[in-house]
């Protein structure tokens, strides 16, 4: 028994909701996850505006997609070869021609200008900024320097790693940052994998005409860890250290103790002196969550190895 007038159609499109909604379970994602098509969660508006553009392209790309999946099933299905007469055969097909030319080059020029238009937007540089941080770089550190803030000898305050502290890069939320990169020996590469944005740190950048500045804004507190993305040597893959954003007014409290004298060792507060004084809970920490320091002996790893092969 063949089947009813109308009742094929339907059937396809929910056989292939089905399809759809088997897909994307199977791809144990969050609707949200979905919703970005595998774009990780950013916390800079910067992120977001990165975000949108790939969302958007994924959209028209597969719209782009659908539609011609469509005409090669329409194709396949209405014209199939119904006798061995040879078709009537066109040397030329003049709107035809234009359509895929036309229709290609618009596509392209939009998808030019949002991205054109994104690019300039995460690039933006305002001409006062409400924080400025120098990021130095080194043989496999990262020193931060904070040059409008000075402790009592008159010094910027600076957070600096070593082998056995992972350094924290303390900001503020909801403010414009400046980032000013420099590396001290070779090519190292700031990330931090919550801003979706990475820059290569050069050895004197204003001799050889390299862009080290960048602002962004953090719009949520939280530790974010960071990483040099750029093979620097020995310990390039240990060479991390952590964001942490606190809000402008724990920030405010923050700075205000790194600026005086603790006390107990008559000496600045360090970074995690001032976040214990704090206690502010999670978000004041005073070592990293995120990542944790590597150890140098290398004498140490090679015995182990070693001992394991004997």
């Amino acid at each position: 028994m063949g089947l009813k007038d109308g009742t094929r159609v339907p059937r396809l499109v929910k056989v292939s909701g089905l399809i759809g909604l088997v897909c994307v379970v199977a791809t144990g994602c969050t609707p949200d996850q979905v919703l970005r098509f595998g774009w990780p969660g950013g916390v800079t508006p910067e992120a977001e505006a990165m975000r949108q553009l790939w969302t958007w392209s994924v959209i028209a790309a597969l719209a782009v997609g659908v539609l011609v999946w469509g005409l090669i099933f329409w194709t396949v299905t209405f014209h199939r070869k119904k006798s061995d007469e040879l078709p009537r055969q066109f040397q030329y097909n003049n709107p035809l021609e234009i359509i895929y030319t036309v229709i290609p080059f618009l596509m392209v020029v939009v998808l030019f200008y949002f991205t054109a238009t994104t690019q300039n937007y995460v690039m933006a540089e305002e001409e006062n900024p409400d924080e400025v941080v120098d990021v130095v770089a080194f043989q496999w550190n990262w020193e931060f320097k904070y040059p409008e803030y000075r402790t009592p000898s008159g010094q910027p305050v600076s957070t600096i790693g070593t082998s056995s502290r992972t350094p924290l890069l303390v900001l503020p939320t909801d403010s414009s940052i400046e980032y000013r990169l420099h590396s001290e020996d070779v090519i190292h590469s700031f990330w931090v994998p919550k801003f979706h944005f990475k820059r290569d740190t050069f050895p004197r950048p204003d001799k050889n005409n390299q862009d080290n500045v960048f602002q962004n804004t953090i719009e949520q507190e939280g530790s974010f860890v960071g990483r040099c993305a750029e093979l620097c040597g020995t310990y390039h893959s240990m060479m991390n250290f952590e964001v942490r954003a606190l809000s402008p007014d724990k920030f405010e409290r923050y700075m205000n103790l790194r600026t005086r004298i603790n006390p107990a060792t008559n000496q600045p507060y360090t970074a995690p002196e001032a976040l214990r004084r704090m206690d502010c809970g999670k978000l004041c920490t005073p070592y990293t969550v995120t990542t944790s320091p590597f150890d140098t002996n290398r004498g140490a790893s090679s015995d182990a190895t070693t001992a394991g092969s004997n």
